[in-house]
């Protein structure tokens, strides 16, 4: 069984991410779980690293500076367009077309991608970086609650 970091990732995130505070394990017996059900240490230890990483985005641009990104057009390097494909960059700007995502979170979406270290994201690992990043956002509720929908709704019409 090869996992990865995503793999990873998504387990912490379906199984702790409802939890309250005061039930959620500390890192060490976390790390102790994950490597119990079989994850590697190694992808354990990079999935803590991205989740570290995760950056939070102050939006307190001025009315002037938010009107002026939501005119600016968004364009991959090279990079980015092996890693997303059409599929997920259409997505992207899907989801900024309806208010899910703003120019900043895109931003942080992007950057948790890349740094998933993967050759490329289908458009499910897309959808699951995307609530996690908005999951990390303040005041992203709404925005978190259609994306859980969405995604969750995926997986059932997977499943029936």
């Amino acid at each position: 069984m090869k996992e990865n970091v995503f793999d990873v990732l998504l387990y912490l995130f379906e199984n702790y991410i409802d939890t309250d505070e005061m039930e959620k394990p500390d890192k060490d017996a976390l790390e102790i779980e994950l490597e119990r059900v079989g994850f590697p240490e190694l992808e354990i230890d990079k999935a803590f690293e991205w989740l570290e990483s995760m950056t939070v985005v102050v939006d307190d641009a001025s009315i002037n500076e938010k009107r002026m990104a939501e005119l600016a057009m968004r364009f991959y390097t090279q990079q980015e367009m092996e890693r997303l494909d059409v599929e997920c960059r259409g997505y992207l700007l899907f989801l900024e077309q309806v208010g899910v995502l703003d120019s900043g979170t895109r931003e942080i979406v992007i950057e948790r991608v890349l740094a998933l270290n993967t050759d490329e994201i289908d458009l499910e690992q897309m959808k699951w970086v995307v609530l996690m990043v908005l999951f990390y956002q303040p005041d992203r509720e709404v925005a978190y609650a259609w994306m859980e929908d969405l995604v969750f709704e995926d997986m059932e019409a997977i499943v029936h």
